[in-house]
C-alpha cells in the first residue's frame, strides 16, 4: 500500500512558479511510475506529466511541455513538479498518482494509488 501527500500549492500571479511535491510511504515508490494529473473545476481530471520508476523518462501534456519539469528522488520517496512560467489556464486542483507498472501512463484509469490533492491558482 502507499500513501501519497501532496503540498507546495498556492496563489501566484501569472509568469510565476511553484513546484509541488508528492511525499509517498511505502517501501515500494522506487518501483513505481508516478503521475501528475490536474482537475479543474467543472472538468475532468487530465494528464499533466509522468514519470518512470528511475527517472529516466518522462512524459507531458502537450499544453505544459516546456513549462513544467516531473522529477523525483527515491531516496526520499518524493516525487516533485516544478511549474514555471505559469498561466491562469493552468489553475487548478493537481493530484499526485502512483501506479505499480513500471511504465508511466497518461489515463487516470492505470493508477493505483493517489494523493488528496493541492489547489494551484494563478491569477492574471
Amino acid at each position: 500500500q502507499v500513501q501519497l501527500v501532496e503540498s507546495g500549492g498556492g496563489l501566484v500571479q501569472a509568469g510565476g512558479s511553484l513546484r509541488l511535491s508528492c511525499a509517498a510511504s511505502g517501501r515500494t515508490f522506487s518501483s513505481y511510475a508516478m503521475g501528475w494529473f490536474r482537475q479543474a473545476p467543472g472538468k475532468e481530471r487530465d494528464f499533466v506529466a509522468a514519470i518512470n520508476w528511475s527517472g529516466g523518462d518522462t512524459y507531458y501534456a502537450d499544453s505544459v511541455k516546456g513549462r513544467f519539469t516531473i522529477s523525483r528522488d527515491n531516496a526520499k520517496n518524493t516525487v516533485y513538479l516544478q511549474m514555471n512560467s505559469l498561466q491562469p489556464e493552468d489553475t487548478a486542483v493537481y493530484y499526485c498518482a502512483g501506479t505499480s507498472g513500471s511504465v508511466p501512463r497518461t489515463t487516470t484509469r492505470h493508477y493505483d494509488y493517489w494523493g488528496q490533492g493541492t489547489q494551484v491558482t494563478v491569477s492574471s
